[in-house]
């Protein structure tokens, strides 16, 4: 088992993330191309409140190519841009509070939203919420 653990600080708040990394349940899982299964166990302290957060993942990377400590850098990463996708998707286009429930409208939606954030970032754009309201005040010029 290959773990790592790191500690952070800032933002008001403590960090403890450890993952632990194990090529010992790829046969069992059968699974296919599966080169390690992990865990990644977080505890954050803000405002003298602990909260526990465990999460699991399965990976094709052998650990030849990735130990303990990078996999924790890539699922920071990953988390940080999922996250951030959904926060705009959430937050600025309303994702949550629409109405589209029924059949596959939802993920066509979804994936609207998703290529209009896509697209932006490509044209460089960091504040989508801005540019949102600036293109909307722009129809029919």
């Amino acid at each position: 088992m290959d773990t790592v653990t790191t500690l952070d600080k800032g933002h008001g708040r403590r960090e403890r993330r450890t993952l632990k990394a194990t090529t010992a349940l790829n046969e069992y899982l059968d699974w296919p191309g599966v080169a390690q299964v992990g865990q990644v166990e977080s505890d954050v302290v803000k405002d003298g409140k602990t909260t526990h957060e465990t999460r699991y993942f399965i990976t094709s990377v052998s650990r030849a190519m990735a130990d303990a400590g990078q996999l924790l850098k890539w699922t920071r990463g990953h988390w940080s841009i999922e996250n951030r996708s959904h926060y705009v998707r959430d937050v600025t286009m309303g994702e949550d509070s629409s109405r589209v429930r029924k059949r596959s409208g939802p993920q066509v939606m979804a994936a609207f939203r998703n290529a209009t954030i896509g697209l932006l970032r490509t044209m460089g754009v960091t504040n989508i919420a801005e540019a949102l309201r600036r293109n909307a005040s722009q129809v029919g010029q």
